[in-house]
């Protein structure tokens, strides 16, 4: 089950199985406590990119999910850009990587990892 904590009504952010295992065994192997931040940054090929990295502290107003032991932090200047996505881990032939299904963007780069709205 998926968990989330937030003070503005915000549509839910989600994460799916395969990323919430994914994100346990990257964790795994950092700081006790860890947690994967995602967070939207200015630029890229499409205006916006996607950053991933890690955290133990979560801040008091970030989003906060949770899903099998796996947690992911949002701050709230990334939070109307992310909102109503999906974070998944996907594995293909091409690689493996997080990919987030962001129902605000209009437009993607073929990295996947940048957007526009």
């Amino acid at each position: 089950m998926t968990t989330a904590t937030l003070d503005a009504p915000v549509a839910p952010v989600s994460m799916t199985e395969r990323a919430a295992g994914r994100i346990k065994e990257i964790l795994a192997d950092e700081a006790p406590g860890s947690k994967l931040r995602v967070s939207v940054l200015g630029g890229g090929c499409s205006g916006f990119s996607y950053d991933f990295g890690f955290d133990v502290t979560a801040q008091a107003d970030d989003l906060v999910i949770s899903r099998d032991g796996a947690t992911v932090l949002i701050d709230p200047v990334s939070l109307p850009y992310l909102a109503g996505s999906e974070i998944d881990f996907v594995d293909e032939l091409i690689g493996a990587s997080f990919q987030i299904r962001n129902p605000n963007a209009t437009a993607s780069c073929g990295c996947g990892t940048s957007f526009a709205i």
